[in-house]
């Protein structure tokens, strides 16, 4: 990721916080609608957990600056997530709904060059969770 990109990144999420819970909605609608077999990973109520994913968002979108601190915890966040049952292929579907959102949450606003800036960040940390869970790396763009 370039420096640009981190900027463009984090001026975008800033866009979407107010409505992280709308944001939320969309993001696990989609997943379960392209993903249905990931809907029974999910146990808890989903405005909790939409909650927690904007927040997680958060973390990572505000960390980019500084990836040698956040890599750990995606690390440590991915191993947990095997005991929930996500497997490498959910990370592809994961982050194209996590696309979709954006766009429908920034409409106009979700460029080309934004949607690009976005796709690197999620290849970044999604490889570093996949090779921390799993000892490999999944192609998901």
């Amino acid at each position: 990721m370039t420096p640009h990109q981190i900027t463009i990144i984090q001026e975008s999420f800033a866009k979407v916080a107010p409505i992280s819970d709308t944001a939320a909605e969309i993001f696990y609608a989609r997943l379960f609608e392209t993903t249905p077999e990931v809907r029974g990973l999910f146990k808890a109520d989903m405005m909790e957990q939409g909650a927690k994913l904007m927040a997680t968002l958060g973390v990572v979108v505000n960390g980019l600056r500084a990836l040698d601190k956040i890599v750990p915890v995606a690390e440590d966040l991915a191993r947990r997530h095997i005991d929930y049952g996500v497997q490498a292929d959910h990370y592809k579907p994961v982050g194209e709904a996590l696309i979709y959102t954006l766009r429908q949450g920034l409409g106009d606003d979700f460029t080309d060059d934004l949607e690009e800036a976005w796709i690197a960040a999620y290849a970044t940390l999604s490889d570093v969770m996949i090779g921390a869970a799993y000892g490999k790396k999944e192609p998901i763009h």
